[in-house]
């Protein structure tokens, strides 16, 4: 069955967008892969919640003044993976924390650096949305 997911592109201030947060995930599918943070939706639990959530349990950080950037279809039959993933975008609140039950490193990337990097799932594509819109 296909699931709703959500990812979180996480700028450090409003003032500089082009600096994203990656986490090196610590769990299967993708593991030791650099990503976006974010997760499935819990039953019940909004999307807006849930990434909220994700973004605290993986980082320790708030998400402050989320916005819906797109969705995307994340398909991958050699994990028996199907979902479809919407991504928000907004700026961080709070101290940054390494949540090691699901994330072994954490860190701030140039966009265009995270944009070249192998990332799991189909955040790459997640992340050129994110560098094409206007962020004024």
């Amino acid at each position: 069955m296909t699931k709703a997911t959500v990812a979180a592109i996480i700028a450090p201030d409003r003032a500089n967008r082009s600096t994203v947060l990656l986490t090196r995930r610590a769990v299967m599918p993708f593991r030791g892969f650099w990503c976006l943070p974010g997760g499935h939706i819990d039953q019940g639990e909004t999307a807006l919640a849930a990434v909220r959530r994700e973004v605290g349990e993986e980082t320790g950080l708030g998400f402050a003044d989320p916005e819906f950037l797109c969705y995307i279809d994340e398909i991958f039959p050699q994990y028996g993976f199907h979902a479809v993933a919407l991504a928000f975008f907004g700026t961080a609140e709070g101290t940054l924390r390494l949540m090691p039950d699901e994330v072994e490193e954490t860190g701030w990337f140039p966009l265009d650096e995270a944009l070249s990097m192998p990332l799991a799932f189909h955040h790459n594509e997640l992340l050129k949305q994110y560098a094409t819109r206007d962020m004024a």
